[in-house]
């Protein structure tokens, strides 16, 4: 071995493997403290586009959630509404063909008017009450549920708006409505029967949108976990391995450090053949 004073290549090599275990060690720290494998796209250009195209997805799949709950509260308020105005209706039934019965004295049958009178008009309270979030699918407006059920926004489940004001449509009994003869009593009968009905299609109607909003909903919550732990998979770190990996290179850093060390005093080998 040629010994020189210029270049004392043994320590040169020494200090090229310490590089490279500091390197390897700041490396595994940032593993570690962050719990990504790969963290940027230095890491792996590849992999890192693909774990940035799914946290995309994610964020839009947040997005799709929170239509959905906006949706699924505005139709729990309009079932409740729907179901409070059915319950209304046997009331209001009952009402009328009491004051249909021919018999019936006519104070009793104001009694009953006036009963009849103050339930038609609590629907009317209700359907001015059943608003969420700025809209109410069951006035005399044009408000509907355009829900968004993928990442894209290029699928929507929709509900439509019904009309349950009085005389709306579905409603048939009138605003100015009341039974105050046996006549009047006998045809407001007939308009809540079909106001039964009909309102009974518009809680069906009512109740497979929400069905289906709570189908959407638990179907997102289930993929947004799937591309979730996709995206760990890609990128996050066997923190038990960099645990492992930490160790190892810490031993290595100071057995470098002794043979750099080692090789800087070779050449103070070369003072003994002068003497």
């Amino acid at each position: 071995m040629a010994f020189s004073v210029n270049v004392n290549e043994p320590a040169l090599l020494a200090l090229r493997a310490l590089t490279n275990t500091n390197n390897d060690l700041s490396t595994t720290q940032e593993r570690i403290s962050t719990g990504l494998e790969i963290g940027s796209a230095r890491d792996n250009a590849a992999i890192f586009s693909i774990a940035q195209q799914l946290r995309g997805d994610v964020r839009g799949l947040n997005a799709v959630r929170q239509s959905l709950d906006r949706g699924i509260s505005t139709i729990d308020v309009a079932l409740a509404a729907s179901t409070a105005i059915s319950d209304l209706l046997l009331e209001l039934k009952e009402r009328a063909v009491a004051a249909a019965d021919a018999g019936l004295d006519q104070t009793s049958r104001d009694a009953l008017s006036t009963d009849f009178v103050t339930l038609r008009d609590q629907i009317s309270q209700i359907v001015a009450n059943a608003e969420f979030n700025g809209s109410n699918l069951i006035d005399a407006g044009t408000d509907q549920i355009v829900a968004i059920t993928n990442a894209d926004a290029t699928q929507t489940l929709n509900i439509a708006h019904e009309n349950l004001t009085l005389g709306g449509g579905v409603i048939d009994i009138g605003p100015a409505q009341d039974i105050d003869t046996q006549a009047e009593a006998a045809a407001a009968v007939t308009d809540i029967n079909n106001s039964i009905d009909q309102l009974n299609e518009v809680l069906t109607r009512f109740g497979a949108g929400a069905t289906a909003l709570e189908q959407s909903r638990t179907f997102n919550e289930q993929l947004q976990d799937v591309v979730e732990v996709g995206i760990g998979n890609l990128v996050d770190a066997d923190l038990a391995q960099e645990s492992a990996n930490l160790q190892a290179l810490q031993v290595r850093q100071q057995l470098g450090l002794q043979s750099l060390s080692i090789a800087n005093q070779a050449p103070q080998a070369i003072l003994s053949l002068f003497q």
